[in-house]
């Protein structure tokens, strides 16, 4: 095989046009991304039931505590009546009739301590019948103590109101364990009230996010996040649904939130009730996180905003557009981009500047829903024509993304585009791009490497859900396979080679914490103690970091090497000269491509990066996490490029002309 460079630009490739797509799926937000270490900390979690049209709920307070039975069973109510925060107004009042009760908190799998690391406990407390006595904290483990500290109560003179207080604690973590307990107990009988139990790892980065995953999204080196997600922007009900201006400002101040993921796959045979029913959402990472995420990995924010309309798949409720609950969406929306961008003294730019950040954001997009599509009683397109003339009345420079639909096979997709195509070539920054959604099995990446290659030019492409499905279900790390990726990889070479038509393109979902995964394959995988990255991840890591700036005429190159089941693409970086080639060969034999650079001459040896592993079924889990991974070589650009079976090969190729 023979590959002959052009020195033919085609297609610019945008700065940042692989990037991420977060959503709080198989517990990505609380217990994974979201560094807190105590679950339903406000005790304000509820228990989740239902099937589509008809979802509901059951309080559930007391989820994740339980009394311990050391030294005698306290009593835990859980009670309302003097909250910190009339947002989640129950909080427990515990009773101890002997010195050292106390109650612990089930923490997922169980706190995970590192030896020599440190924690900080926060908490409310108000001692509503505790004239002496202080509160200890502990970490746990089959009895020992793992670490510990003493916090001296605040105590009101007898007959005076006793206020909240917030107290801390410090915990050095004397050895490492798994499946601790996290304990809070009396030193002396009586009634303490508390309310948000927190319990977070001082390595969190900025106080917030977990230090191994964050690690690995500014690993990938994005160039954008689009969040919040997804369905749960939408919400199984309008209640349910992700209201942005909920999950700024205080976190006491925060309204917990079921997940729309908690209700999942139910059914009649389950009593439309999974194992994920207390899956719910503290907004602990809200809106000012995810601006917060995108600045410190260098990535562009793409919030997405609901439209008055409730998951279409899961649901019937909307807000009609004729209704004056439909002003408070399109509100929504120009307020979003003030508390971004907004000076420091506007209405929703000082709440970002009193969490933190007084300086704008620098927001440049907005998606307007999230898998919306035209029906007979649903008008999308009119709700997305409403948004675009809200925004752009106030804010002309947005740019505005569209939605296709949940597939690109259906007839919902080609309405979509008949709209699309009618409207932008009519009013200037009407939709800046149209987000497709696919998740396919590997065949059809594979066969559809020139997806784009026929589409318009004037209407641009965000590629914003994709993903290879070898395998789907829930918490199977193994349909990350090697064979999805190479997939993957194959696809993105026609992605790259359209760049003039595709803008961004981002895999999902991000996240899956191991056992507690609805949506299988995924990209990260974590359990409480490590994380790893799938072979889909170093895909993307290996995309991010080599797109070049230009891509170079293939002359049709591509359809021969598709014969031999070898994809590829060409790319140019003007700023430093480098040829980049990128190579998947699908096929369980090494094969060898011979290059002709043409008109450029290669000044120094070629770099090369490699993606394989034992077979396409070769996977990656916490036991095994480098079972696929990258490796490293140079050679010369005259002996061709060597590809391994089954693999993913990146060439940087310096050059002169």
């Amino acid at each position: 095989m023979k590959l002959q460079i052009s020195n033919c630009k085609k297609a610019a490739v945008q700065d940042g046009m692989i990037g991420l797509f977060f959503e709080d799926i198989n517990y990505a937000a609380d217990g994974g991304l979201y560094a807190e270490m105590i679950e339903n900390r406000s005790f304000s979690f509820v228990d989740c039931y239902g099937d589509v049209g008809d979802y509901y709920t059951k309080p559930a307070w007391g989820y994740g505590w339980n009394a311990t039975k050391e030294c005698g069973e306290g009593r835990m109510e859980y009670v309302t009546g003097s909250p910190i925060s009339r947002v989640n107004p129950w909080y427990l009042r515990f009773t101890a009739q002997d010195a050292g009760q106390g109650f612990w908190n089930k923490a997922y799998d169980g706190i995970y301590l590192e030896n020599g690391k440190t924690y900080t406990v926060r908490f409310y407390a108000r001692a509503a019948q505790y004239p002496e006595g202080n509160i200890t904290v502990q970490v746990t483990k089959d009895g020992r103590i793992c670490a510990q500290a003493e916090v001296s109560c605040i105590h009101a003179p007898e007959k005076t109101w006793q206020k909240w207080n917030l107290y801390e604690a410090v915990l050095e973590a004397g050895e490492t364990i798994r499946n601790g307990r996290f304990t809070i107990s009396l030193t002396k009988p009586g009634t303490v009230e508390f309310d948000l139990i927190s319990m977070m790892p001082d390595d969190a980065v900025a106080g917030v996010f977990r230090k191994d995953l964050f690690d690995l999204l500014k690993g990938l080196h994005p160039g954008f996040l689009r969040f919040p997600g997804g369905c749960i922007i939408e919400g199984n009900t309008l209640e349910n649904r992700y209201r942005w201006k909920e999950s700024v400002g205080d976190i006491k101040d925060r309204r917990t939130n079921f997940n729309r993921w908690a209700v999942h796959l139910t059914s009649e045979e389950n009593g439309w009730h999974t194992q994920y029913s207390h899956y719910n959402q503290t907004l602990g990472i809200g809106f000012y996180e995810y601006f917060l995420l995108c600045e410190l990995i260098g990535a562009k924010p793409l919030p997405v905003l609901n439209v008055g309309l409730a998951c279409q798949f899961q649901s019937y409720e909307l807000v009609e557009m004729d209704e004056p609950e439909f002003q408070e969406f399109l509100q929504d929306a120009v307020d979003l981009i003030e508390f971004a961008n907004g000076p420091a003294d506007s209405t929703w730019g000082s709440v970002r500047a009193k969490m933190g950040h007084p300086e704008p954001f620098g927001l440049t997009m907005v998606g307007i829903g999230n898998e919306q599509w035209q029906t007979e009683k649903i008008d999308f397109f009119g709700r997305y024509q409403a948004f675009e003339k809200a925004i752009h009345a106030k804010y002309p420079e947005i740019k505005l993304i569209g939605s296709a639909g949940p597939d690109i096979t259906s007839e919902r997709y080609d309405k979509a585009w008949e709209f699309y195509k009618k409207e932008v070539p009519a009013r200037d920054n009407f939709c800046y791009a149209v987000d497709e959604h696919y998740y396919v099995k590997p065949d059809w990446f594979y066969a559809h490497t020139d997806f784009y290659d026929e589409y318009p030019r004037d209407v641009k492409v965000f590629s914003g859900e994709y993903a290879s499905h070898p395998i789907s279900g829930m918490n199977l790390p193994q349909a990350n396979t090697l064979g999805g990726a190479l997939a993957e990889a194959a696809f993105l070479t026609g992605v790259e080679r359209n760049a003039d038509v595709v803008v961004l393109a981002s895999y999902a979902p991000l996240f899956a914490r191991v056992g507690y995964a609805q949506w299988s394959p995924d990209m990260i995988w974590f359990d409480e103690t490590k994380a790893y990255g799938t072979p889909s991840y170093f895909v993307q890591k290996l995309y991010g970091e080599n797109m070049g700036t230009v891509t170079l005429a293939m002359d049709g190159q591509e359809k021969e090497l598709r014969k031999e089941q070898v994809y590829a693409n060409v790319s140019l970086d003007e700023r430093t000269g480098d040829l980049i080639l990128k190579v998947v060969n699908h096929n369980d034999c090494e094969k060898t491509i011979e290059l002709d650079l043409g008109s450029f001459r290669a000044a120094g040896t070629a770099k090369n990066v490699i993606l394989t592993g034992e077979g396409e079924d070769a996977y990656n889990c916490i036991e095994h996490p480098d079972s696929v991974k990258l490796s490293e070589c140079e050679s010369n650009a005259a002996d061709g490029i060597v590809l391994p079976a089954n693999s993913f090969v990146v060439t940087r190729i310096p050059t002169v002309r």
